[in-house]
C-alpha cells in the first residue's frame, strides 16, 4: 500500500527511495491524491537530504511519464530528433538560430521553450513579438511544422510533464527551488517528453547565471548529463560564460531582429556566433549528422552562408502563423519603441565588469519582462548595441541604446544600466566563452 507520508518520512531520514516509491508519489501528484502540503514536505526533504543519481533518474522518468511522451516513429522523419536547453541568461537568443541551423543540416527540432523568469529572457516572449506567430500550438500543428520546416518552437502543453508544473509551483512558494536533483528532473522531464534522440545542455556561469557559483553550475551540468543519459537520451553539456550579455541586444523584438540578422549574414556578434556554433556542433555529432566537431562546424557555416538556415526560420514562422515574408521584411513587422536614445557614462577607461543580472532587470524595468506572472509584456522595449567587456568607455561613446515606451521608464532603466557597468583604467582579462568541465 502506498502512503505518501511514508515516502516523505524515509526521505526526511536520509534513506534512498526506490523507483516504485518515486513513481507512486509522482502518480499521486498527477491525479491529486497527494496534497500540496505533502508535495511541499517532500520537496523540503529532498532539499536537505538530496537524491543520488538513481533517484534523480527515477524522478525524471516518472515526471516525464506523468503526461504524454511524443513518439515520432510514425512521422517518417528522415533525421534524428534533437534539441537544446539553456539555464537562461541575458541576450541568450541562441535557440532562434540553433533550431533552423540544425534543421538545415538534416535534424528535426521539436523545441518546447519557456517564458522569461526573473532577469532572464524567455524564448516564447521573443517569438510572441512576431505578428501572428502562435506559441500555443496544438500537437497536430506542432508535428506538421516540425515535419515541414524541420523545427518548431512552441510552449509546453498541459499534456507534457503535468507533474512538473504542479511541483514547480509549490517549490517556488516553499523556498525549495535550489535543489540540484529537483532542478535536474524539472528541466529534463519536459525535454525528454519531446521524444529526443540527443540533447545538448547549456549551463550558464557568471553574474547573469541562474546558478550562483561556478561549482554549482558544474554540479548541475554533471547531474543533467548523468540523468539524461541514464534515461536513454544521449546528452552533453557546455558551461558557457554569462559575465556579460551574450548578444548585442536584450529584449524581445530587438533580439528577434538580431536573430534574423544573424541568420541572413547581415550582422553576427562574435560571442553569440561562438556559443551558437558550439552547441549546434555538439548536437550534430551526438545526432550522427557529423563525424567530428570540425565537420559539424563546416556544415553549420555552410547553411548559414548559403541562406538555408534563414529559409528554414522563415518556414517555421509562417507555419506557426507568422508572415510569409518575415525574414525579408522583419523590420516592417516587429514593433518599435517610441523612445530610442543612447546611454552614456561620465567615465573614461575600459568596461571592466558587468552585473549582467542587473542588465536583465533593466529590461524588466522597461516593461520587457514580468515583475509578477500576471504582467503583460511590451515587446518593443529593450537594449541594443550593448558594450562588451574590454570596450573603451568615455563620455562621448554610448554604453548602449535604450528602447523605452516613456521618458520615465527610460530614465529608470538608464540609471540601472549605468550602475551595472564598472569602468577601470586597464582592460580586463576576458573569460573564455566555453569553460572546460573539471
Amino acid at each position: 500500500m502506498f502512503l505518501p507520508q511514508e515516502v516523505i518520512r524515509r526521505k526526511r531520514q536520509g534513506e534512498v527511495l526506490n523507483d516504485q516509491d518515486i513513481r507512486d508519489f509522482i502518480a499521486g501528484v498527477t491525479n491529486d491524491t497527494v496534497s500540496e502540503g505533502q508535495i511541499g514536505a517532500f520537496a523540503m526533504a529532498v532539499y536537505f537530504q538530496g537524491m543520488d543519481i538513481n533517484e534523480r533518474i527515477a524522478l525524471t522518468c516518472a515526471m516525464r511519464d506523468s503526461g504524454d511522451v511524443m513518439d515520432w516513429s510514425g512521422d517518417n522523419l528522415s533525421g534524428p530528433i534533437l534539441d537544446k536547453h539553456s539555464t537562461g541568461g541575458v541576450g541568450d537568443v541562441v535557440s532562434l538560430m540553433l533550431g533552423p541551423m540544425i534543421a538545415a543540416c538534416g535534424g528535426f527540432v521539436p523545441m518546447i521553450s519557456g517564458r522569461g523568469l526573473g532577469h532572464t529572457g524567455g524564448t516564447l516572449d521573443k517569438l510572441d513579438s512576431i505578428p501572428g506567430y502562435t506559441t500555443s500550438a496544438s500537437e497536430a500543428l506542432f508535428r506538421k511544422v516540425v515535419k515541414d520546416a524541420g523545427v518548431a518552437i512552441v510552449g509546453q502543453t498541459g499534456e507534457l510533464a503535468p507533474a512538473d508544473k504542479r511541483i514547480y509551483g509549490i517549490r517556488d512558494v516553499t523556498a525549495t527551488v535550489e535543489s540540484i536533483g529537483m532542478i535536474t528532473a524539472s528541466i529534463l522531464s519536459k525535454k525528454l517528453a519531446e521524444g529526443l534522440d540527443a540533447l545538448v545542455m547549456d549551463v550558464k556561469v557568471g553574474s547573469g547565471a541562474f546558478m550562483p557559483t561556478f561549482e554549482q553550475s558544474v554540479e548541475l551540468a554533471e547531474s543533467i548529463v548523468q540523468v539524461a543519459n541514464g534515461a536513454g537520451v544521449k546528452t552533453t553539456a557546455l558551461l558557457t560564460d554569462m559575465n556579460q550579455c551574450l548578444a548585442s541586444s536584450a529584449g524581445n523584438a530587438v533580439e528577434v531582429r538580431e536573430a534574423v540578422r544573424f541568420l541572413t549574414s547581415e550582422y553576427r556578434n562574435e560571442r553569440l556566433l561562438e556559443i551558437t556554433m558550439a552547441q549546434s556542433a555538439e548536437l550534430l555529432v551526438s545526432g550522427g549528422l557529423a563525424e567530428s566537431l570540425e565537420q559539424a562546424r563546416e556544415k553549420l557555416l555552410t547553411v548559414l552562408d548559403n541562406g538555408k538556415a534563414a529559409e528554414v526560420f522563415g518556414r517555421m514562422v509562417h507555419g506557426l502563423g507568422g508572415p510569409a515574408d518575415f525574414v525579408e521584411k522583419y523590420d516592417d513587422y516587429l514593433p518599435k519603441a517610441s523612445i530610442i536614445k543612447p546611454v552614456y557614462l561620465e567615465a573614461d577607461g575600459f568596461a571592466a565588469a558587468m552585473n549582467t543580472r542587473d542588465v536583465g532587470l533593466s529590461v524588466v524595468q522597461l516593461g520587457g519582462g514580468r515583475k509578477v506572472s500576471a504582467d503583460s509584456i511590451d515587446y518593443a522595449v529593450g537594449i541594443t548595441e550593448i558594450c562588451r567587456l574590454g570596450d573603451r568607455i568615455d563620455p562621448s561613446r554610448p554604453i548602449a541604446i535604450l528602447h523605452a515606451s516613456s521618458e520615465d521608464s527610460w530614465d529608470q532603466a538608464a540609471a540601472m544600466l549605468r550602475n551595472a557597468i564598472t569602468v577601470a583604467d586597464q582592460s580586463p582579462e576576458i573569460n573564455p566563452m566555453v569553460y572546460s568541465l573539471p
